[in-house]
């Protein structure tokens, strides 16, 4: 059976051109093609700014951004191609500018010494290291003992004992931290528990909740 001539044809989106701003659909796209055909400037302006005002009540989320307008006709210009002469309140995007990739964050590629204690560890046996020695330098020292038990029961055995989490601070500040002598750390709980990270940590009442408390004040107990 041949198509008659007052059939409608169908466009499907992998037939067209793909959107460079997708937010807006092809409607707008298309009034900003019949934007560019209209041959007098001023007239052209005038457009483009109705057509700005259509954008915003199709992407009201722009509000969010800082100097929305401008990324308004900033985004104009990107359907547009770049290739639209109207005069814009705003100076024009440069393509190089708007489509250039962020500088990549360098990432840490130094081997962690002890995974169970993690790499924050060693950053603060460094500000420790600074500190000039004293009861300031001696209870950050007591509280991150303390810290660093908890994490060595989270991923070790049931018990361990002081001497071995000070040998672990020496030995990971390379010696630039010595414990002074003398130093206890507070009594753990018969019936404390310590759960790995993601799991279900039940610290209620006096257990682990009160602990981690405790630790942020140089790990003494009310």
């Amino acid at each position: 059976m041949e198509a008659s001539e007052n059939t409608i044809k169908l466009y499907y989106n992998t037939e067209v051109e793909k959107l460079q701003m997708p937010e807006y659909g092809r409607n707008v796209l298309q009034m900003v093609e019949q934007l560019k055909q209209i041959p007098d400037r001023a007239k052209r302006t005038e457009q483009a700014q109705a057509v700005v005002k259509v954008m915003e009540s199709l992407n009201p989320q722009v509000h969010q951004q800082e100097n929305f307008a401008q990324k308004l006709w900033d985004h104009l210009f990107i359907i547009a191609g770049y290739d639209l002469d109207v005069d814009s309140p705003y100076p024009k995007p440069v393509p190089e500018v708007i489509n250039s990739k962020p500088d990549p964050i360098p990432l840490n590629t130094k081997p962690i010494r002890a995974r169970h204690y993690g790499r924050n560890i060693e950053s603060i046996l460094d500000l420790i290291a600074k500190e000039p020695e004293g009861e300031t330098k001696t209870a950050m020292i007591r509280s991150l003992a303390i810290y660093m038990r908890q994490q060595y029961l989270i991923w070790n055995k049931d018990t361990v004992s002081d001497e071995t989490i000070f040998m672990d601070i020496e030995r990971l500040s390379g010696g630039r931290v010595k414990v002074p002598e003398g130093i206890e750390l507070t009594k753990i709980s018969a019936d404390a528990s310590f759960s790995r990270p993601g799991m279900n940590l039940g610290f209620q009442g006096n257990k682990g909740g009160k602990f981690n408390r405790n630790f942020r004040k140089n790990g003494k107990k009310k």
